[in-house]
Order: structure tokens, then sequence, then C-alpha cells
């Protein structure tokens, strides 16, 4: 069991040698919630939420019917759900999903994740571009890894930007889902279709000639 007080708030945890940091709060989460103030008004997704730490905090300090918590591990969720009666918090929804899929909200103002280390980057990429689209205007992705270039390069193409914050040797990116990005995608998108254009008309006059 791990006893902890972050943001002024004590929690307690059961957690289980299969899930990550078992044994202690681990340094790139506690990194990744210094960044963050809660406010009454955030929604809150706590994906890939482990034994719960990032979720029950979110409950403890803007209410449980604001956070949502997921994970794709069975074992994670009873652990979370057991440290949810724990903390008082026994009302965060919480759910079995593979990243988003069984998260048909689109309307949070954070989405907060510690996400997995891949080679191939599969996992994060779902985490940023489905998340895109379940943030309101002006919600927020956070997410913190140990990596830098991949991260930052792909925030920045779907959001427009990213800011980084570099803490105890984790990279901590915060990306908002603003106006301007969408402005920016949809340009983008209507210059490669009249370059799609411009080819294919090249190209009919080429098979007349």
């Amino acid at each position: 069991m791990i006893s902890t007080r972050i943001k002024d708030v004590n929690m307690v945890f059961e957690t289980a040698p299969s899930i990550f940091s078992p044994n202690s709060i681990d340094n790139g989460t506690l990194a990744m919630l210094s960044v963050i103030d809660f406010l009454p008004c955030d929604k809150v997704l706590d994906l890939g939420c482990g034994y719960g730490i990032v979720g029950i905090l979110a409950g403890k300090l803007i209410g449980e019917e604001n956070v949502i918590m997921c994970d794709v591990s069975e074992q994670a969720i009873e652990c979370a759900t057991m440290n949810l009666r724990i903390n008082n918090v026994p009302n965060i929804r919480i759910r079995l999903s593979d990243g988003y899929r069984n998260v048909e909200e689109r309307d949070f103002t954070l989405i907060l994740t510690n996400p997995p280390y891949h080679a191939d980057f599969s996992v994060p990429k779902h985490f940023i571009e489905v998340g895109f689209k379940k943030l309101v205007m002006g919600g927020k992705l956070i997410m913190v890894t140990k990596r830098l270039d991949w991260y930052k390069n792909k925030l920045t193409s779907i959001f427009g930007g990213v800011k980084v914050h570099e803490i105890n040797g984790y990279y901590v990116f915060v990306a908002e889902k603003r106006v301007r990005s969408i402005k920016e995608k949809e340009k983008t998108t209507d210059n490669l279709s009249k370059k799609l254009q411009r080819k294919q008309q090249r190209n009919k006059v080429n098979r007349k000639k």
C-alpha cells in the first residue's frame, strides 16, 4: 500500500506487481501533476489510469462527477475501483477501455496521460490523434514521457503547437485545442486537395499527348 500527499490531498493506494509503478508514485506522473491546476469547471479523463492516482486526485479536488478513468488492463481497473472506495470517491466513472474505444464523450477539458513506451508509437499516436477530437475548444491534452522529439512533432502536427516542460528528466507536454489549429489543419487539407487537382489535370494533359 502507498500513502501519499499531492496538492495538499492525502491519498492511499492499493497496488499490484503487474501494474505500472507498484511500489511508489511514478516520478513522471508527479511531474505531470505539478503543471496542472484543476478547476471546478473541468471535465477530466485519466487515460491509462493504472491504480488511479491522477483520476482520484482530480475527483477529490473538483468532484467525482467531473472525472472519468479508463485503462486497458482488467487488473488495473480492479485495483483502481478498490482505490476509489478507499479514498472516498466511489462515484468516479471507471471503464475498461483500449485507449478511447469505450470512451464516447467528446467534451473533456483535460485529458491526462502517462503513455506506455512503444517503439512503434502506435499507442501515443492513438492517444494524441483521437484525443484532439475528444476535447472541447480550449481543452488540453497533457502527457508525460521520457522522449522529446517524436511527441513534440506529433503534438505540434495535430494541435498546431505544444508547450514542453522539462522536469526531473521527464518531458511534460501541454497541447491546447485552438480554433487556429483546426483552421491550419483545414488549410493544409485544402492545399493538398489543390495540389492533387493540379496533378490530376497534368496527368490528363499528358495522356492526351
